[in-house]
């Protein structure tokens, strides 16, 4: 009894394209993909730093290394998950204190969805977050360093 079975007709695109997915689905892969790239990065920022203890050629040679421009890239790629993972994070704080939701209503239907609610603070935050990738990616690239 219950071992209904559904075809996949859509297949990967269908995975990757979400169908019907609001955009809160793709901010929310977004928030973990930009989180575990974060984590990559505080990974990768212990190794690097732990050179240090095999002495200053080691860590000269690890500096050099660095400086490579493709390291520059990856630096602007970590601000913009930053930036992005940070904001969207005081977004869904927002959301989860009710802040962001409305005035709670009576569920009579048809219901009413929270989701219009949320997307003025959404549109803000995005706004935000692309200001301050500018900035960065300026600071990262043009910046004097």
């Amino acid at each position: 009894m219950g071992n209904k079975q559904f075809d996949n007709h859509l297949g990967i695109i269908g995975w990757l394209g979400g169908g019907r997915w609001g955009v809160e689905r793709y901010l929310y892969i977004l928030h973990r993909l930009t989180g575990l790239g974060i984590l990559m990065f505080f990974l990768l920022h212990i190794f690097a730093s732990s050179v240090r203890m095999y002495g200053p050629e080691s860590w000269n040679v690890a500096m050099v290394l660095l400086k490579n421009p493709i390291f520059k890239l990856g630096e602007f790629f970590v601000f913009v998950a930053f930036a992005f993972h940070a904001l969207n994070g005081i977004r869904l704080i927002f959301i989860e204190l009710g802040l962001a939701v409305g005035k709670a209503e009576e569920p009579i239907f048809p219901y009413k969805s929270s989701l219009n609610n949320q997307k003025p603070l959404m549109m803000i935050v995005m706004v935000i977050c692309a200001i301050l990738i500018l900035a960065g990616g300026y600071n990262t690239f043009f910046g004097s360093h």
